[in-house]
């Protein structure tokens, strides 16, 4: 017995023929074939089934009704003539003799067809968002993440983690992104901010006696929004473990991973354990991302000594040359230009191109300036007759990642070098601690302030003392990448005072800064902090790549647009007056109507 229903719409079978039944749900569509007689498709969450009308009483019921209204109906099943072993409903109907309003559409035209919602416009799917999810393939999509969710849980408890949670509402920290402000009303100008992640609270965790922590975190970031990442909030499966290393944790994330994506996945195939391990500068070099996707066999290979040497002018000036072999590359003219034309829009760098014909000459492209070259090339890239080779040229950097670009093309596009159909996760490990900023021009964190540099304390001191070059300085970092895309950053923490307050040093801060900026973490370590390390993989991403989807709003209930608006409910929206006062907010200079 569900609720005022006996059986579901998708639980009646042909087993059941011959029961009085009553049944709920939206009415999906009304097709009449003559008179007082039509075929009523009712739809719930479980399913769909079959209400034939064919009395004049139950057909004055529903011709009034337009569609997705919703409506209880009580009658007998019986079988089908015309049976559809489509739906698991398909061999039986019911034959109603009540049918009671619920729920009335006031509307004769809906903002789209429930079924065909994908192909809607997106702005009109997240305006009706609660119309959308009535289509049970985009509803599935939130069943699965409920699943995921579950199983992840059930996951980390077996690991020995307690499911703790933490405050929503906290200070400012410069942790890389905007933050959410909230303004305080008993503390006027004072502000809270919502969590970019709960990265200080679950290393204080660690320093109170707790020794696995882990929590499906909410985290708040105000930045724009692109096909994997959503805009204003986010969840990640969020983990610590206390007297760990950087091996403890990938223990964790391969016994918890593969299992959820080989049972929930698009695919069913996950990289079993233990996970490749790649150092970041030999994935720049080999793969031209740190972000690998190793479904794809291709891999980037240098040019620079070959190339440079030509009169080509951009390999001439190029303080790099990269190149990607395809071998048997069918693409015709037309389809290479248009891949290029692709690498350049998404890479921001041109890229460059040959063939090698079956006499091993070669040929189109940029090959008239690399003829005298040929035999050198042949052998350093390992040419063969049917191969196309793809260049890109400039700063090293700019060449590798462009190569990245142009290898997940090709790969994508050549048929046999993408085995798409699986799940195949790496870890990237030895990430540089320290990077020269793009703004400032000055030397900053690469990537989390709160990881151990690699040698400790005493690699600081060197750095300081200029025996080496803090670029060289590596940190006990690390990510997890899954088919290209990154799923988490992770470290080993630094939990030592003395070497928190050198790192930070190498960046222009001193002591005072880091007690200003984390109180309550440099205060706590200062009483005896264990050694510690985290990661924290986005539960969004997750779903959308066991989803198959390409968009992380696909995956979302209630997604924002790509400006951060929730069309749906208005937001964000003025508020009145009084309500800025009770906060002591005050709005200076024009503000533009949207």
């Amino acid at each position: 017995m569900f609720q005022s229903r006996t059986h579901t719409c998708g639980e009646l079978r042909l087993t059941d023929a011959g029961k009085e039944v009553t049944i709920v749900g939206w009415m999906e569509n009304v097709r009449e074939v003559g008179q007082n007689l039509a075929f009523v498709v009712l739809r719930d969450f479980y399913g769909t089934t079959q209400v034939v009308i064919e009395t004049e009483e139950m057909f004055s019921a529903v011709k009034p009704l337009n569609k997705e209204s919703t409506i209880s109906v009580t009658g007998v099943v019986r079988e089908r003539t015309s049976k559809n072993p489509k739906l698991p409903t398909g061999d039986i109907e019911v034959v109603p003799s009540e049918i009671k309003v619920l729920g009335r559409c006031r509307y004769n035209e809906l903002p789209f067809e429930i079924n065909f919602s994908r192909d809607a416009d997106e702005a009109a799917r997240l305006k009706y968002r609660y119309l959308d999810l009535r289509n049970p393939a985009v509803k599935q999509n939130i069943v699965l993440r409920c699943n995921v969710v579950s199983a992840l849980r059930q996951a980390m408890t077996e690991q020995g983690f307690l499911e703790i949670t933490t405050t929503i509402l906290t200070a400012s920290s410069p942790e890389g992104a905007r933050d959410y402000l909230v303004p305080s009303r008993k503390h006027p100008g004072k502000f809270y901010a919502l969590p970019q992640a709960p990265q200080q609270f679950k290393q204080l965790l660690m320093t109170a006696g707790f020794d696995r922590y882990f929590q499906i975190a909410p985290c708040f970031r105000d930045e724009d929004a692109r096909g994997d990442r959503s805009p204003g909030e986010f969840y990640q499966l969020d983990m610590e473990m206390a007297f760990a290393t950087q091996e403890d944790v990938f223990a964790v994330l391969e016994q918890v991973l593969p299992p959820i994506f080989a049972k929930y996945g698009t695919y069913h195939v996950a990289s079993d354990a233990p996970f490749r391990r790649i150092a970041y500068r030999d994935a720049m070099e080999i793969f031209g991302t740190d972000k690998p996707d190793l479904r794809i066999d291709l891999t980037v290979q240098d040019a620079t000594a070959l190339c440079t040497a030509t009169e080509f002018g951009p390999f001439q000036s190029a303080e790099a040359v990269k190149a990607v072999v395809v071998s048997d590359c069918k693409l015709a003219r037309k389809a290479i230009d248009k891949l290029l034309a692709e690498v350049e829009v998404q890479s921001g760098e041109k890229s460059y191109w040959c063939k090698v014909d079956d006499a091993g000459n070669l040929t189109g492209g940029v090959s008239k300036f690399l003829q005298d070259r040929r035999d050198a090339l042949t052998e350093a890239l390992g040419l063969k007759p049917g191969c196309f080779v793809g260049f890109t040229a400039g700063k090293t950097l700019a060449a590798q990642k462009t190569a990245g670009v142009l290898r997940n093309k090709l790969g994508a596009a050549c048929e046999g070098h993408m085995d798409k159909e699986r799940y195949e996760f790496c870890w990237i490990v030895d990430f540089p601690m320290y990077e020269i900023g793009e703004e400032s021009g000055e030397l900053e964190f690469c990537h989390n302030p709160f990881s151990m540099p690699s040698g400790g304390l005493e690699t600081l001191l060197k750095a300081e003392r200029g025996e080496i070059d803090p670029l060289e300085i590596l940190a006990d970092q690390y990510d997890l990448v899954c088919n290209g895309i990154e799923l988490s950053s992770g470290a080993v923490r630094n939990h030592d005072p003395e070497i928190m307050v050198k790192a930070f040093e190498l960046v222009r801060l001193g002591e005072e800064d880091v007690k200003a900026k984390f109180p309550a973490m440099y205060n706590a370590f200062c009483y005896g902090a264990p050694p510690h390390a985290g990661i924290a993989p986005g539960v969004d991403r997750m779903v959308m790549l066991l989803a198959g989807e390409d968009s992380i709003r696909e995956i979302i209930p209630f997604p924002m647009n790509k400006n951060a608006q929730d069309v749906m409910m208005g937001s964000p929206s003025p508020v009145e007056q009084k309500q800025l006062d009770e906060v002591h907010i005050a709005i200076v200079g024009d503000v533009e109507a949207e």
